[in-house]
């Protein structure tokens, strides 16, 4: 993911793989489309997998969807969504605890995968201040109803 979000110019946010999904909020700041960052990554993935397995043919049901996000209010809220759906979905007790998301370094704790320091600069001030918003952040009712629009079935 890193080397085609480099490439591509596409700068990866917050990530969370599930068992059965994954969650990537993208940030494009060129003329590529930030879907070609995920089509890039799953078609060389599918590649590798085919070659180590020896089988062919897609390993994916369906194509990706992708939201546009036009509100900055809620770029917060999903980041902290992405970063809490395995807390969510009773796989750890917290965020810190789930290896398979960017949680750990955008509070700058490891230094794995991708992420988009100049978003965390602009929005939390700094990677403690993004762990003190997780941390600090109650999500109400209202609050997940208007996220809703940018979430995906």
């Amino acid at each position: 993911m890193t080397k085609y979000s480099e490439k591509l110019a596409v700068k990866v946010v917050a990530t969370c793989l599930m068992p059965n999904h994954y969650h990537l909020l993208l940030r494009q700041t060129s003329s590529q489309s930030a879907g070609l960052l995920v089509q890039r990554v799953f078609n060389s993935y599918t590649k590798a997998f085919n070659k180590f397995y020896g089988t062919s043919g897609t390993l994916f049901e369906s194509p990706f969807k992708a939201k546009l996000v036009d509100k900055n209010e809620y770029v917060g809220r999903l980041c902290w969504y992405i970063h809490m759906n395995p807390v969510a979905a009773n796989l750890t007790a917290g965020p810190e605890e789930w290896r398979f998301s960017n949680y750990l370094e955008c509070v700058g704790k490891r230094n794995l995968w991708s992420h988009d320091t100049d978003f965390l600069s602009a929005f939390f001030g700094s990677p403690h201040g993004y762990e003190r918003f997780v941390r600090s952040y109650e999500e109400t009712s209202k609050g997940v109803e208007h996220l809703n629009e940018y979430l995906l079935d």
